[in-house]
């Protein structure tokens, strides 16, 4: 069974716009292939929830979208086919759907196979002392990221993508602060003292592509931490020029490596984002990968290596 799920939300409220597009492409080459766009995120997980195990689910949106449906996806077994409309798209990217034409994107997304790729598992206290888990798909964030981030959710609708995601990191550069994090990877302490971000990835970028781990892959059985240390204003504005063409992990600041598990601890309470989807303050974190966990159509030369190789 294959049902298209469009989010009418996504990309500002675009996506609703291509509804009459897919009608009419459904009618003319798939005329048995359900689809829906419900309002609220409560029917969209009910629908997910409803189908058949294993089910094929088109998905249209972007990373946040497949952030909110990752659970019930991840429960029910379903197949993920993604038609790329998002403001980030990191996932597209990592999939290789990234710059398709909507209608060879939906073609592929019903009739091509599947391949297995990696998840990650975040569990988290907050500072109330309850505890969370979130699953997500393209990076987790702690710090920095992860305000940047929030300050883009809510950022002018006019700017998209990378440029919403610039415009909110120097607005955020206003407030720039540093967390003091503890962390350890396979139990044994990685880093200790005063840092700007801690995140994991799980596709080679983040942050409406810019090229974070430009090694990573999404189905080698492990992500990737990036830590970056203190450092200033300045310091920041030299250090993202380099990050948008990947070369930043030469800088003696930063540090990355590969993992299984996770361990960051921060007293204060550190902000963290799955997928670019804001979560609140975390005194707690553990981060675990789900190698092979959910079954992905995508081009197999780009699920096979890096797409900035």
């Amino acid at each position: 069974m294959a049902l298209i799920l469009v989010n009418p939300h996504a990309q500002g409220g675009r996506a609703a716009k291509c509804i009459p597009r897919i009608q009419g492409w459904l009618q003319k080459h798939a005329p048995s292939v359900q689809w829906a766009a419900p309002s609220q995120l409560s029917e969209s997980l009910a629908l997910l929830h409803a189908m058949p195990e294993g089910s094929r689910v088109v998905v249209v949106g972007g990373d946040g979208t497949l952030n909110r449906w990752l659970p019930a996806l991840l429960a029910r077994k379903h197949t993920l086919a993604l038609l790329p409309m998002g403001s980030g798209n990191d996932c597209a990217r990592a999939f290789g759907l990234y710059g398709q034409r909507w209608d060879a994107a939906l073609q592929q997304a019903l009739n091509s196979h599947a391949e297995p790729v990696d998840t990650g598992l975040a569990s988290w206290t907050d500072l109330q002392g309850q505890t969370h888990e979130t699953p997500f798909l393209s990076s987790l964030t702690a710090g920095f990221d992860s305000s940047v981030g929030l300050r883009a959710l809510n950022g002018p609708r006019w700017l998209r993508g990378l440029p919403r995601y610039l415009w909110a990191t120097i607005k955020e550069l206003t407030y720039l602060r540093t967390w003091h994090l503890s962390v350890s990877t396979e139990g044994q302490p990685n880093f200790s003292g005063h840092a700007l971000f801690a995140s994991s990835l799980n596709t080679p970028t983040f942050a409406s592509g810019m090229p974070a781990v430009p090694h990573g892959r999404v189905n080698d059985g492990q992500l990737d931490a990036l830590l970056a240390g203190p450092m200033g204003r300045l310091g920041v504005l030299n250090l993202l020029p380099r990050l948008l063409i990947g070369k930043h992990l030469g800088d003696p600041r930063i540090q990355c490596w590969p993992y299984q598990t996770l361990q960051v601890g921060c007293t204060e309470g550190v902000p963290l984002a799955a997928d670019g989807e804001y979560l609140g303050l975390a005194t707690q974190l553990r981060v675990q990968c789900q190698a092979a966990r959910l079954q992905v159509v995508g081009l197999p030369s780009k699920l096979a290596a890096s797409p900035l190789q």
